[in-house]
This record gives C-alpha cells, sequence and structure tokens, in this order.
C-alpha cells in the first residue's frame, strides 16, 4: 500500500507514493525544503484522517507554524486539528507526555510506546542532528533507535541535516528510503533540486529534478532534471 506525500510531483516519482509503515530520511543542507516537505507530508495525512505525530526538539507549534505561515497549503489547520499531535521534547510539558510512556530504555521507548498507544500513522522527527542531545552513545542508541521505529506501524520521515550527499551515515542505512535535498549556486543564481538516492521496493532513477517554491508550497518538477 502506497499514501501520497503530499507534494505534487513527488509522487510520480515512486511509483506513485510512498509505501507505508517505513522509514525515510530526508537529508540536505539547511534552507533547502526538508521541513516543508515533511509539513506538506503531515498534512496530507491530515486531510486523509490520518493519525500524526510532529516531533521536534528545537521549535514550538507556534513558531513552526509561523515558518509555514506563507504558505496555503494548510498546515496551520492541520497541525491544530485533532489529527495531528505535536510533541516538543525539549519543553516541559513535553518531557511530561513522553514520561508517561515509561521510564526505562530512554527516548526509543518512549516514543514507540507513544506512537503505538496512539495508533499513529503518520510521524515526522525533526531532527538527527538534535536527537544526540538526548543519547550517550550516539551511534548504537541512534542505531536502536531507529531500528525499534521501523518496527513501528508508522510512516516515518525522519530529517538529517546533511550537506554532502556522498557521505553517508547510519541512518541511510538503516532507512528504507532516502531523499536529499540540493543548494547550489550555479550561473550566479541558487538551484534546488530533489534527488530520490534510495527506495527499497520502489523503481527509482536517482536522477536530480528541480523543485519550485511557490505560495502553495513546495513542487517537484518530475520532468525537468538538474544537470551536474
Amino acid at each position: 500500500m502506497r499514501i501520497s506525500s503530499g507534494v505534487p510531483g513527488f509522487d510520480e516519482l515512486v511509483e506513485g507514493g510512498l509505501l507505508t509503515d517505513r522509514l525515510y530520511v530526508v537529508s540536505g543542507p539547511p534552507g533547502s525544503g526538508k521541513t516543508t516537505f515533511c509539513s506538506q507530508f503531515i498534512t496530507q495525512g491530515a486531510k486523509e484522517g490520518d493519525s500524526c505525530l510532529y516531533v521536534t526538539m528545537h521549535e514550538t507549534k507556534t513558531e513552526l507554524m509561523q515558518d509555514m505561515s506563507g504558505y496555503e497549503f494548510g498546515f496551520d489547520r492541520a497541525i491544530q486539528s485533532d489529527a495531528v499531535q505535536f510533541l516538543n521534547l525539549v519543553t516541559e510539558n513535553g518531557k511530561r507526555t513522553i514520561t508517561q510512556f515509561g521510564s526505562e530504555g530512554g527516548l526509543t521507548n518512549r516514543l514507540v510506546a507513544y506512537i503505538r498507544q496512539n495508533d499513529i500513522e503518520r510521524v515526522v522527527i525533526d531532527s538527527t542532528m538534535l536527537l544526540q542531545h538526548f543519547m550517550n552513545d550516539v551511534g548504537d542508541e541512534i542505531t536502536g533507535f531507529l531500528s525499534a521505529l521501523k518496527q513501528t506501524e508508522a510512516t516515518t520521515l525522519l530529517i538529517s541535516e546533511m550537506t554532502d550527499p556522498s557521505s553517508y551515515s547510519d541512518e541511510h542505512y538503516l532507512a528504507h528510503g532516502v531523499i536529499f535535498f540540493h543548494n547550489f549556486l550555479e550561473g550566479g543564481s541558487m538551484t534546488r533540486g530533489l534527488q530520490v538516492i534510495k527506495m527499497r521496493g520502489t523503481a527509482i532513477d536517482c536522477d536530480i529534478r528541480q523543485i519550485q517554491f511557490s505560495d502553495e508550497g513546495l513542487r517537484v518538477l518530475p520532468d525537468q532534471k538538474v544537470e551536474s
């Protein structure tokens, strides 16, 4: 079963949508479109009646709404609806919420329990860089964290701050799919692109496609390849 990403043009690159119950890493440099992509994913879930969860460690709900306020794809309505739960793990409220789901096993067990007990279908986690704040042995614990997420029945997007698409890390090897955003100067102007580097169970070509931002959010141009 596949679900829509909510990003116009993207589903055409992955045989109609994302396979459900899988873990996808959304990587790229700052300002390249990762948060917008994930916000459209959550908004689409809310529109379809899916139970959604947005997990962050650096933004309040108000700040995230302000970040997306220039777009008209409906994120503000989605994030305030009953379909979407928002969890900031560094606030006192967020800490109290997650602590209710056990005291053993740290963040991994608590968050997985939260997802399961709330029957969450779509998850966004922002981001791997900030997960390190909660982990002592980053390498081993992130591996365990990602492995546990893969065992839930949620379709999860994990944002990863990364500038070099050839420098792979643990999350890229463990994930079912890797989506990379590019930002680079070409001819004195900024060129933005999206590349599906990995997608298990899906035929892909790994070419970089042009992307555009408008009032309606992020759009992928599947027929327009970026020559690099």
